[in-house]
């Protein structure tokens, strides 16, 4: 760590020094598992599990890849359909994590494989697929091929995703040799991937089915059929709507982790071993039409998240060798010369070389308004280039761009469960099994000890065996989380993940720092006051022809603010070191400096003093320009509060924030003057960057939660000291974006009382999810006992609350009213 203050005067635009150590090992720890064998033999694959019905059932899948000899971690996000397994790749081969999930009942195929080797990965778009189990022949045939590691199809988007050292050639091939077309992805020109369509999901068309044969059923019994007559068509119905649902019951069992299927499951066959038939077709109807509701629904809530990767094109036009020619993204390095024409996305990260345009970056930093773009500016892929054509140097390849960063850290931090996910899901583990217990003491216990009727609560016990499923209660979490951090994600602000979105609601101050936080972080001049004669513009260019000589900071605002005149012609430039510069201007010797140079000069500054006195009270440092005879005039010079800082920290008052206070390594005069202005609660100054991290824990002892918001890696320690760490104006900040909680992509202060309010509504959302799916389990418990429910009356409630949570808290993807 850098024991060097700020610039004193508060104006030096010097980046702090600090070190990253203790904020990389905080989140190291976090997320690097603990294994006492070789540690270099660990590998991390990413797989993307399919016909996840629930929360309960990733919690199965977790479990039993969890229980895998050499698996150090495995993490499965029900919002995502990802887990990330940590393995020892001497111990465990991918192979047998996949085959454990599929033996489990469910779709997996890798998505990201840690242990390469030398392999190459391809993407290939087929045609031709017509169902899921054409997808599983073709995926054996291409596992088959000597030179192929993994092989991986997914069905619905039509697409192979193959590891290897062989050609692609061979493989499309083989793709050919199997009865289908195919071709490299990003080469498909007339062959583009589109969604599946309703006759290619196969629990849809199962669920309609059902629907169908319930309906006729219905209908036959009220003209006047005997149910004894229809039982061979009720099991049909049975049979096409409920395979699903008793495969994943199968599964369940076999884990021993009893999830909602497997309580479904029991309670269908029960009701059909007693002869309610009419009532076991209703229950697999709906709960059926129930899960395909729900799955259509928590897609819609991905896709908000997934639709970002599609902002970016798959190609672009290069200039290669003075030859322009379009090329996949994927094909296009570090270097090459882009060119994008007015209304086109930009493709690539990289720097304008040539043209001038407006960018609309909303996508990447949420920001409203189009930002003017110039030769030397940098541009993010994904973003919308409006008018002129731009010429763009390549500076990152499309896998390490800012919009692909953004994208895997939303995804990482919607697999991050949050303290009251957390909760709900230790509730659920211990809940399942006590209501199967529960269940069989009101079937046995009535009827054996009581000699009541059997059926009677037998019946009973299958109600509450359905009404009992901890659907809502899971998913209450969740689908909130996720859809509060895709909303963050498109206004501009990274949240790492839920345990984060929930802390920020309970924050009861925020620490600043001020320079380049609070303020631009760049020197201004904002006082120019001619003296003896001399106008404004004539010491403006007298001052900048001596400072155009000069690297300092202050030098360089007074240039700046000289723009446009005609600068003195200057000789024999000298500094002075701590005092200010000298040089020679028609002959005659030009001091520009601090007061301390002109009284070494023997000139009186008993006229100035009430003036400088004033201005350096204002927290302005001021410079003098003159002769050792007569003063030009004065200049004052600040690093100016950033315009939206007022406003942004009234916008926190608005939203119950307590304390706002400012750390800064400047002097007490400074920092006095801009806590005076933003009418900040207290300030402290002189401060060390160590100083800083002990001043957070002395607010988090005062407080109880403090957030801390820099910008970006200068101030890491203290912003891993707080609560919650917030580093600001981090787009194209690798590292920035690796340590902070929550990362505002712009300068946008105001966005921090956005995540205030998008935290609070979160946390509003997730309470009213969790008291209404137990409220309607008491009452439907209590209706149950009473029998007063029956098996439909049940499953309508289960599935209504499962449904009602979910689009509960998919209100969370609205923008949140101020």
């Amino acid at each position: 760590m850098d024991n060097e203050k700020e610039c004193p005067c508060g104006c030096c635009s010097t980046p702090k020094k600090t070190n990253l150590k203790k904020r990389v090992l905080k989140k190291a720890s976090t997320s690097i598992p603990k294994n006492n064998n070789n540690d270099q033999s660990l590998t991390t694959d990413i797989f993307f599990i399919g016909d996840l019905d629930c929360a309960d059932c990733a919690a199965k899948v977790e479990k039993a890849v969890r229980r895998l000899e050499g698996v150090a971690e495995a993490s499965l996000s029900f919002a995502t359909g990802k887990m990330k397994v940590v393995y020892d790749s001497t111990r465990m081969e991918p192979f047998r994590i996949t085959k454990i999930i599929s033996g489990l009942g469910y779709k997996v195929q890798i998505v990201k494989s840690g242990s390469q080797s030398g392999l190459k990965k391809s993407v290939f778009l087929i045609t031709g697929l017509d169902c899921g189990d054409c997808a599983a022949k073709l995926e054996k045939k291409i596992m088959g091929l000597a030179g192929v590691s993994k092989a991986s199809v997914n069905f619905g988007a039509g697409k192979l995703t193959v590891e290897h050292t062989i050609t692609d050639a061979a493989i499309l091939k083989a793709v050919q040799e199997s009865g289908y077309n195919g071709l490299s992805e990003g080469k498909q020109e007339g062959l583009t991937p589109s969604a599946p369509k309703w006759w290619q999901n196969p629990r849809l068309i199962a669920t309609a089915l059902s629907g169908i044969l319930l309906v006729v059923l219905t209908i036959t019994e009220w003209i006047g059929f005997q149910e004894h007559t229809l039982i061979p068509f009720y099991i049909m119905t049975l049979v096409i709507g409920g395979y699903h649902t008793a495969k994943s019951g199968y599964y369940s069992l076999r884990s021993l982790t009893f999830d909602m299927n497997f309580l479904m499951s029991v309670a269908i066959i029960g009701a059909a071993a007693i002869g309610q038939w009419s009532e076991a077709a209703t229950v697999v109807f709906l709960f059926s039409l129930g899960n395909t509701l729900q799955a259509y629904t928590m897609d819609k809530t991905r896709q908000s998240i997934r639709a970002l990767m599609e902002l970016s094109p798959s190609d672009a036009l290069v200039r290669r060798n003075n030859v322009e020619q379009r090329l996949p993204v994927d094909e296009i390095e570090i270097g090459d010369i882009i060119i994008v024409k007015p209304g086109e996305r930009i493709p690539m990260d990289g720097d304008v070389t040539d043209g001038e345009s407006s960018v609309n970056q909303a996508t990447i930093t949420g920001e409203s308004m189009p930002v003017e773009k110039l030769p030397g500016d940098f541009v993010y892929a994904g973003t919308l280039n409006e008018h002129g054509s731009l010429e763009i140097a390549v500076t990152k390849l499309v896998q390490d761009s800012t919009l692909s960063k953004i994208m895997s850290l939303v995804e990482e931090a919607q697999a991050q469960k949050a303290p009251s996910q957390q909760f709900v899901d230790v509730f659920a583990k211990y809940y399942t099994p006590a209501v199967l217990v529960f269940a069989l003491g009101i079937a046995v216990i009535p009827w054996i000890i009581f000699q009541q009727s059997f059926d009677i609560w037998f019946y009973r016990a299958l109600v509450l065996l359905v009404i009992s499923c901890p659907c809502a209660l899971v998913i209450s979490t969740p689908v909130s989380i996720v859809s509060a951090i895709g909303n963050a994600s498109r206004h501009g602000v990274l949240i790492k993940g839920g345990a984060y979105l929930e802390k920020m609601g309970a924050i009861k101050a925020i620490a600043f720092d001020k320079t380049g936080t609070l303020t631009i972080g760049r020197p201004t001049v904002t006082d120019v006051i001619p003296m003896n004669g001399r106008t404004k513009e004539e010491i403006l260019s007298i001052t900048a022809g001596i400072e155009k000589f000069s690297e300092h900071p202050v030098a360089q605002a007074i240039v700046n603010k000289a723009k446009g005149l005609v600068f003195s012609k200057a000789t024999n430039f000298k500094a002075l070191v701590g005092k200010g510069v000298q040089a020679t201007i028609d002959d005659c010797s030009v001091y520009v400096g601090n007061s301390r140079l002109f009284e070494e000069l023997q000139y009186s500054l008993d006229s100035i003093t009430p003036t400088v006195d004033e201005l350096e009270n204002q927290g302005k440092t001021v410079m003098l320009v003159g002769t050792n005879e007569v003063i030009y005039g004065i200049f004052a010079v600040a690093d100016t509060v950033r315009e939206n800082s007022l406003s942004a920290v009234e916008a926190l008052r608005n939203v119950g924030i307590s304390a706002i206070i400012m750390l800064t390594g400047d002097n007490k005069r400074v920092a006095n003057a801009i806590a005076d202005r933003l009418g900040l609660n207290e300030f402290y100054s002189n401060l060390l960057p160590e100083d800083k991290v002990k001043t957070v824990q002395q607010l988090t002892a005062q407080y109880g939660s403090v957030a801390m918001v820099g910008d970006g890696v200068n101030d890491a320690p203290a912003l891993a000291a707080a609560d919650i760490g917030i580093a600001m104006g981090v787009a194209g900040s690798d590292v920035a974006l690796e340590t902070a909680d929550i990362a505002l992509m712009s300068d946008d202060l105001a966005k921090l009382g956005y995540v205030m309010k998008l935290s609070r509504k979160t946390l509003s959302i997730i309470k009213q999810n969790i008291i209404f799916a137990i409220v309607i389990k008491i009452i439907f418990l209590t209706m149950t006992v009473l029998g007063a429910a029956n098996l439909w009356m049940a499953v309508f409630a289960d599935m209504g609350a499962s449904m009602l949570v979910t689009l509960n808290g998919m209100r969370l993807v609205r923008k949140i009213k101020s």
